[in-house]
């Protein structure tokens, strides 16, 4: 099988040593094993990615040595094809209107007495899902701010079982209520990122995924996503995150350690991949 994995960062800010970790590994694997390294620029959050960040990034990579297969897929570009995604879900009765605000969902939750929350976060306790149709066309109709989720019970037993395959760790049993019924679009946001990753994997034809622990969780509604479209199954390496000397994670509000100012710092770009492993060896020593 051809080896195609991607590096899809977000311009929300200039790209730091985690990142740079995370490319390199993906970069050096696809080229150890002849494959192709794919570069996705995920801005679906119109809001908070700003465009003058996307030629600093490539201009970062390129000068950290990575080079990558194809034209650079920008997800902004593309609003259409989540939106076919998400007339399919809800085509098949998988997906609803959620009428809910932020702050309705935090005081329901509050006033369970016991407050729902799971790998990714607070779990939606599924007010509108019990919304008969009627209430929820007319509600439509009048113009109503809402966001779609996903019923991820019906989806579940759609479905049925699922895994995934994990490099190093082997199969991974699916959780597809890790996440509850997670947000599918908003009106702000035209798609999610679990809509819009899992989308672009398949029709890339992204075969290996290396990316992040802290997105392990996300693989179970990825997973879903994926069998109830009918979409490929990669194979996922969730590798361990860089961290400062106090066990923090790196950020982008971390300007210390941007590329940017590793460069101006007068660092090559040997000596910034050999941090990168310096830290990469520490932490999983200590782990």
């Amino acid at each position: 099988m051809n080896f195609v994995t991607r590096f899809a960062p977000s311009p929300t800010g200039l790209l730091h040593l985690g990142h740079a970790w995370s490319a390199l590994l993906a970069w050096r694997r696809a080229r150890e094993l002849g494959g192709r390294f794919i570069l996705r620029i995920e801005d679906i959050d119109t809001g908070r990615c700003k465009p003058a960040f996307e030629p600093a990034m490539l201009e970062d990579l390129t000068w950290l040595g990575l080079d990558w297969d194809g034209p650079v897929r920008r997800q902004s570009d593309h609003f259409d094809d989540f939106d076919a995604v998400l007339n399919t879900l809800r085509d098949e009765g998988l997906a609803y209107p959620c009428f809910c605000t932020r702050r309705q969902i935090e005081a329901e939750v509050a006033a369970s007495q016991s407050a729902p929350h799971g790998l990714l976060g607070l779990i939606y306790p599924g007010t509108c899902r019990s919304l008969d149709e009627t209430e929820r066309l007319e509600r439509l109709a009048a113009g109503e701010n809402h966001a779609w989720r996903l019923d991820a019970g019906l989806a579940a037993a759609r479905a049925g079982p699922l895994t995934w395959q994990e490099d190093g760790r082997g199969v991974v049993e699916v959780d597809p209520l890790v996440g509850g019924d997670v947000v599918l679009a908003r009106k702000d946001t035209p798609s999610s990122y679990h809509v819009a990753v899992t989308h672009d994997d398949h029709l890339q034809g992204i075969t290996h995924i290396i990316r992040g622990e802290d997105l392990h969780p996300s693989t179970h509604v990825h997973r879903l996503l994926q069998a109830l479209m009918c979409w490929s199954e990669p194979v996922y390496t969730h590798h361990g995150l860089l961290r400062d000397d106090q066990g923090k994670r790196f950020a982008k509000r971390d300007r210390a350690l941007t590329l940017r100012s590793l460069r101006e710092a007068g660092l090559t770009p040997e000596e910034v991949i050999a941090m990168a492993e310096t830290l990469a060896e520490r932490d999983s020593a200590v782990s």
